[in-house]
């Protein structure tokens, strides 16, 4: 065991948080941002990188490491939360959305997880993150959300979060299904994946859909999540007011219109 051996509750339902238990001296990570509130007696600190105490290479390993956050989209930074204390203390991770926090035993699926870029949350101290690409250099610059992807790579606990509700589906070997890139959450290091254009072009640019589907054969274990941030993101733009208008007087920019209104 070369990650440190967390233990955890979540509460919510839409809304959820994890609250990590730590006992003296362990340490957990998570992304910039993801902090709920902890306890007296923990030691919050920025690090280089993924934070994670396996990579080699010294400062260019770090380096290596940061320079593929950053192709995630990601912070060249973590935060690690480590309990100094002399008796067990607990930190709370909040998600940034409505949906789930999944919670993975990275030693239960091979210790290797792939998951959207922006769906990791918090992992026990030695977990790795880094970057999967796809083999296909063309599909990576047109296959969208689905292309660049994290690999979580360890043996210990990772929490990753999605929109809306969760469905994990075990594929059997040879298994195939497709699904939006936007909805693909996580998977499992031996399922087989590519980006793959939709056919025809009526499809394409009046089915409502995105241009390309993200195609997985088993076996594996695949997560799928029912409301990718940028489908609820453009639905709230969608929303807005235009041209400083209101799209209805009860609607939710039709409130902001009340309250900012001169009360003439």
């Amino acid at each position: 065991m070369n990650n440190h051996e967390i233990d955890y509750k979540l509460f919510g339902d839409d809304m959820q948080f994890v609250q990590v238990e730590l006992d003296p001296q362990e340490t957990v990570i998570a992304e910039a941002g993801s902090l709920m509130m902890m306890d007296d007696g923990i030691k919050m600190e920025t690090v280089f990188g993924d934070g994670s105490s396996n990579r080699g290479g010294g400062l260019m390993g770090k380096l290596l490491g940061a320079g593929k956050r950053v192709l995630t989209g990601e912070s060249l930074f973590m935060t690690t939360f480590t309990n100094e204390g002399g008796s067990k203390k607990h930190v709370s991770f909040a998600s940034p959305y409505p949906g789930k926090i999944v919670p993975m035993d990275l030693s239960e699926y091979q210790g290797k997880i792939i998951c959207q870029k922006d769906a990791f949350l918090a992992a026990a101290k030695g977990v790795s993150i880094g970057i999967e690409l796809q083999r296909k250099l063309g599909t990576g610059f047109f296959g969208g959300e689905g292309f660049i992807m994290q690999k979580l790579e360890g043996d210990g606990m990772a929490f990753v979060h999605a929109g809306g509700t969760i469905y994990e589906k075990k594929l059997a070997p040879g298994e195939l299904i497709r699904l939006d890139t936007g909805c693909l959450v996580a998977m499992t290091g031996d399922v087989e994946y590519s980006i793959e254009a939709v056919g025809g072009v009526k499809t394409a640019l009046f089915g409502g859909e995105g241009l390309f589907l993200a195609t997985l054969r088993g076996p594996g274990t695949v997560w799928v999540q029912s409301l990718p941030f940028s489908r609820l993101a453009s639905r709230v733009f969608a929303a807005m007011p235009q041209n400083g208008g209101s799209k209805g007087e009860g609607g939710f920019a039709g409130m902001f219109d009340f309250i900012g209104g001169d009360g003439d």
